[in-house]
């Protein structure tokens, strides 16, 4: 179409005075003029569909990094609100810069991985993705819609050069083998590795010890579901006036979970029940989910058990004496406990209590499950290799021990290496549990323990284009009953059947596909892809229209002419 563009402009150009155009040459003219005009046309709604990646290819392994030539890197990260974690960040990049002055990293910190997601993909559509980001797996894979938007790492794993633990690194960076390898598995989807762990984190149940105790349980070694539901059905007891026995205040949720979705999924792997498999097939409307929902709003109904996003962060009950079990990642650590260095309340409403830290409720206690989790790091492919490069450097950058150990010190995370978790640094950091109400607060440490003693107990969903809005239905068919029963609406088989159709069509789950092969489709096409295809047939459409439009009026005036010149 280009060339047809260009010839009918040479012969414009050419021309050196006016000559007589027969009705066929002006037909031609203007059919050339419309495949030009749908020429520009495809040209930009391709950039628009194709989400600016039209002169980017995969991404092939310089062979050499070029340090003659100046490069900026954007890197979008998460930070909790945790000034530590921002000023670690900000430590590595400035020792980074100065092992590789050529490279400047522009740091962006947010509070939540859902606006990091949301950012990603409304500069996708520009190409004007970060070039390396902290994400999730899940969001990942959504990302992966755009063409070649997001770097496979297998090559550059392995690179004898600029590898993990290569020869031309400015720093020491570790080995392949010295990644824990059930958490760089969680960034092997799709059929190549597209991220690297950077620190991992699980569930943990922190329990309020001395109300267990006052209502007269023992904590046993490994909770299990039954033994939560009754001590937070016991919790619901309340005095003549009206106050809860337990702890003599006007309010008690005995029992807040704060990731419902979590709670959901975990709770379906811990009962052998389908979720979703490999290829993406979505088992979660299952009769296991249904038991689930309606155990959940019997407690719910009662007052025993709430959520997060009904009540509020578990924290601030837990530290208020206004919760037993507060069910959080061990990322959350430091806001827990009556000593919490980040605790969000007043310290009026603090009340004193012995916090245990403990695997999350159980159905087989012979064979935990706990769901693994915490952020990872992909790096987003541009049209310059070199600065491809650049990024991936950085990155190795934060999984060297002084990084990974520092930020695990932070929160109840570990870090994704053997060599740190061996260093002697982290051991030393592990065996002053308790030793103050900062850095070595116990909860905390506590926390980290948990994930590091029952890392063979954990488990990752299935990735795939549309496994992140999976795994929102999971948490929304608790939030739903939840919320339901608290506003006195009945829960039966009806309910939950409209229920499931609901989730469905809120959270698109019709639109997601499957390969019996065990791998993903891409799913539905991206909103961008869907109007450029429609934008091309209608622009087809006009083009075809116009042009019978011309020749029919064409054949007239050919008509009329000879009419007129036999007069």
């Amino acid at each position: 179409m280009r060339q047809l563009c260009n010839l009918g402009k040479g012969r414009r150009e050419a021309s050196t005075g006016p000559k007589p155009v027969s009705g066929g040459q002006t037909l031609r003219r203007k059919m050339s003029r419309g495949l030009c005009l749908l020429a520009a046309m495809l040209t930009a709604l391709s950039l628009a569909g194709c989400h600016g990646s039209s002169d980017r290819s995969a991404f092939a392994i310089p062979e050499s990094f070029d340090t003659s030539k100046d490069y900026e890197i954007t890197f979008w990260a998460k930070n909790d609100t945790n000034k530590t974690q921002a000023n670690i960040y900000k430590k590595a990049i400035e020792e980074f810069q100065v092992l590789y002055p050529n490279i400047t990293v522009n740091l962006r910190l947010y509070t939540d991985y859902g606006k990091i997601y949301n950012d990603v993909i409304t500069n996708i559509a520009t190409d004007t993705t970060p070039n390396v980001c902290i994400t999730y797996p899940d969001h990942i894979a959504t990302y992966l819609t755009g063409a070649q938007t997001v770097a496979p790492l297998d090559d550059l794993f392995t690179d004898e050069k600029y590898g993990l633990g290569g020869s031309e690194l400015a720093f020491d960076s570790p080995a392949p083998e010295e990644l824990i390898d059930r958490f760089l598995g969680e960034c092997s989807f799709a059929g190549h590795y597209y991220a690297v762990p950077f620190m991992r984190s699980t569930e943990a149940c922190y329990v309020n010890r001395t109300f267990v105790e006052k209502l007269g349980y023992t904590l046993p070694e490994t909770l299990t579901w039954d033994f939560v539901w009754e001590v937070s059905e016991a919790a619901t007891a309340k005095n003549a006036d009206g106050t809860f026995a337990v702890n003599g205040q006007e309010v008690m949720i005995p029992f807040i979970y704060k990731s419902t979705d979590n709670m959901m999924i975990q709770s379906l792997r811990q009962k052998g029940a389908g979720y979703s498999t490999d290829g993406g097939e979505i088992d979660l409307f299952n009769e296991t989910t249904t038991d689930l929902l309606y155990e959940i709003a019997g407690h719910a109904k009662s007052g025993a058990f709430s959520t997060f996003k009904i009540s509020s962060y578990p924290a601030n009950f837990l530290n208020a004496g206004q919760c037993i079990f507060a069910i959080d990642s061990t990322a959350g650590a430091t806001w827990m406990g009556t000593d919490a260095p980040l605790s969000d309340i007043s310290e009026e409403a603090l009340v004193d209590f012995d916090t245990e830290v403990m695997m999350i409720p159980q159905y087989d206690t012979e064979h935990p499950q706990m769901i693994s989790q915490g952020p990872s790091i992909c790096v987003f492919n541009k049209a310059d290799p070199q600065e491809v490069l650049a990024s991936w450097l950085f990155t190795q950058y934060l999984l060297t021990d002084e990084v990974q150990i520092a930020y695990a010190k932070t929160e109840g995370y570990v870090p994704v290496t053997a060599r740190a978790q061996a260093s002697d640094a982290y051991t030393d950091y592990l065996s002053r549990c308790g030793e103050d109400n900062s850095t070595y607060y116990d909860v905390k440490i506590k926390a980290s323990r948990l994930l590091l003693d029952h890392v063979d107990s954990t488990f990752v969903t299935p990735v795939f284009n549309g496994s992140a809005s999976l795994r929102d239905a999971a948490g929304q068919l608790i939030e739903t009953v939840t919320k339901s029963v608290r506003r006195k609406k009945t829960v039966d088989d009806a309910f939950i059947e409209q229920l499931y159709s609901d989730t469905t069509s809120l959270c698109h789950l019709d639109q997601i596909t499957s390969d019996t092969s065990g791998k993903a489709e891409l799913g539905p096409l991206p909103a961008a892809s869907r109007v450029l295809l429609a934008a091309l047939a209608a622009t087809w459409a006009v083009i075809l229209v116009y042009l019978l439009r011309q020749a029919v009026r064409q054949k007239k005036a050919g008509r009329s002419g000879n009419r007129d010149g036999g007069h």
